[in-house]
């Protein structure tokens, strides 16, 4: 089993960057895959980024492809979300979540993914 915590998440003006990170429990963190999601009020969860367990392959919202980086540190059972050019359409709660196959395959269904996070708001001002 894996817990999840988020930290980062605050009140930014547009065009401002923040660096989400989701701490995770276990041992065995380096073999889930790692997903960021995010919830507006009124409307579903959605797919941000994934990366594979290795680091080696990441995917990417079209939403956000060129502003936000996906990374993780195995080592510190820990990932990360940069996010820069921040706009006020990226104000949500944002979500770190589990997946256990580790694979690098495209996974972007919340669904799929075993384990969540608690969530960190994001708000950007315009």
């Amino acid at each position: 089993q894996v817990q999840l915590v988020e930290s980062g998440g605050g009140l930014v003006q547009a065009g401002a960057s923040l660096r989400l990170s989701c701490a995770a429990s276990g041992r065995t963190f380096s073999s889930y895959a790692m997903g960021w999601f995010r919830q507006a009020p009124g409307k579903e969860r959605e797919f941000v980024a994934r990366i594979s367990r290795s680091g080696g392959s990441t995917y990417y919202a079209d939403s956000v492809k060129g502003r936000f980086t996906i990374s993780r540190d195995n080592a510190k059972n820990t990932v990360y979300l940069q996010m820069n050019s921040l706009k006020p359409e990226d104000t949500a709660v944002y979500y770190c979540a589990a997946e256990s196959s580790g694979s690098s395959w495209y996974r972007s269904q919340p669904t799929s993914y075993d384990y969540w996070g608690q969530g960190t708001q994001v708000s950007v001002s315009s």
